[in-house]
């Protein structure tokens, strides 16, 4: 199941009911880097919204950039995680990095720009994480760290553990690597001027929310978190105030009339 609901962000979360979403992914308009149609929206009030529509134990999967303005970057998400935090009473279970393969424009004065950050927010304790076991370990085939498994004490002192043999797999760390839409999809044209990874939208998606779920993108976009919540066997609402966007989620996602909300 897709909705699409073609309204302000707010007003499309008021049509949600308390509680009735088990996962937010979401790349939010962010610093003025892209116009999006003119749209403005209020962050404050939206980050209320979501922490009301998710259920207890619910993810919301943030990711956002920082610009850099008269030489100074934004912090804007460190302010976003603090107000997150803070005002409105999200937990943050993790501050994950989102690690481009090349970077969008040269710099001349600092090193290029090549990561943005996806703040983990859970509402209580998180209700799930299902992770994505495909790290190859450099100490595959061998026994514990350095033949043995040890474990050190606040005083130093280390604790030898039952050996165990390290799997050729392990899980990932929380710094993702891979392509940008662009470089995903080279000479194919780009009806959005922001699109997430497919990969990334799914990877999350994957690790912190179950088959059968319904996923949230309050910035619907392209529909690319609605793509692979389907692929993955779950159900997405997706908010879009500009309706041309509209119209490209309905092409990509082969939707008819009937499914989107006025």
């Amino acid at each position: 199941m897709i909705k699409i609901i073609n309204a302000d962000v707010i007003e499309g979360l008021k049509q949600i009911p308390d509680k009735s979403i088990q996962c937010c992914v979401t790349s939010p308009p962010y610093d003025d880097l892209r116009t999006y149609g003119g749209s403005q929206w209020n962050f404050d009030e939206t980050a209320f919204e979501l922490y009301r529509v998710l259920c207890d134990g619910g993810i919301l999967c943030w990711n956002v950039g920082d610009s850099v303005v008269n030489g100074c970057e934004s912090l804007t998400h460190a302010r976003q995680a603090i107000y997150f935090v803070d005002a409105v009473g999200f937990r943050l279970h993790d501050t994950m990095i989102y690690q481009k393969l090349n970077f969008s424009h040269p710099e001349t004065t600092r090193y290029h720009q090549v990561f943005e950050y996806i703040l983990i927010l859970s509402k209580g304790t998180p209700r799930c994480f299902n992770p994505i076991i495909d790290r190859k370990n450099i100490t595959a085939g061998c026994v514990g760290n350095l033949g043995k498994q040890t474990i050190t004490q606040k005083d130093g002192t280390k604790t030898i553990g039952k050996k165990k043999l390290t799997q050729e797999y392990g899980m990932r760390h929380n710094i993702w690597c891979g392509k940008t839409r662009g470089q995903k999809e080279m000479c194919v044209e780009l009806k959005h001027p922001a699109m997430m990874p497919l990969w990334l939208a799914g990877d999350l998606i994957s690790s912190f929310s179950n088959i059968g779920d319904t996923i949230l993108d309050p910035f619907g976009g392209s529909g690319t978190t609605a793509e692979m919540a389907r692929k993955l066997n779950r159900k997405s609402i997706l908010i879009e105030i500009n309706p041309e966007y509209v119209k490209i989620m309905r092409r990509r996602l082969r939707l008819n009339e009937q499914l989107v909300q006025p």
